[in-house]
């Protein structure tokens, strides 16, 4: 099979999923924020804003290239798909893309969560590698794998983590 009109076929998907699980997002974050939700990171959330569009035009744009699809990577992107709804439905209404603590809330500790630390975060990296890969897009694949990593590990997880800290010191508020 070509991956020409996988591209087209995973551009379409992933930008009909991104825009729904927007509408999740801005419901979930509503509600954080009726319940007195501080925020933390914000300085930084235009960056995963900008990357993900990015990474799913590059992913459309390397892999309308002829190659063929490499089906190991599409079904590993197929596989993280429940993976990503397995944390969404366990964080219920605190998932959001922004880090927000809830004023007495605490710190989800089941489901995948059980597992990782941060199992969206593991999620997003696969998909960043794997849905690239399967269009035969591996410029797309290295580079925004590398820059997920380094916004990732030098940013999001390092704020997620100092604001997960008032839940583990049962404060539940800033």
């Amino acid at each position: 099979m070509k991956a020409r009109p996988v591209a087209g076929g995973l551009l379409a998907f992933l930008t009909a999923q991104r825009l729904l699980e927007l509408r999740v997002a801005r419901r979930n974050e509503r509600w954080a924020r009726e319940q007195g939700a501080a925020e933390y990171g914000q300085e930084h959330y235009p960056l995963f804003f900008v990357l993900h569009p990015a990474w799913m035009l590059c992913t459309y744009l390397e892999g309308r290239n002829g190659r063929r699809v490499n089906v190991p990577a599409l079904l590993l992107f197929l596989l993280a798909q429940p993976l990503r709804y397995w944390v969404i439905r366990t964080l219920g209404r605190y998932w959001n893309t922004r880090i927000l603590i809830v004023p007495g809330g605490q710190r989800v500790t089941g489901g995948p969560f059980r597992y990782l630390r941060h199992p969206n975060y593991a999620v997003v990296a696969l998909e960043l590698a794997a849905a690239p890969l399967a269009v035969g897009a591996w410029r797309t694949a290295l580079a925004f794998t590398l820059l997920n990593a380094a916004l990732l590990l030098g940013i999001r997880i390092p704020a997620e983590e100092r604001a997960l800290a008032h839940y583990r010191a049962g404060q539940g508020e800033p």
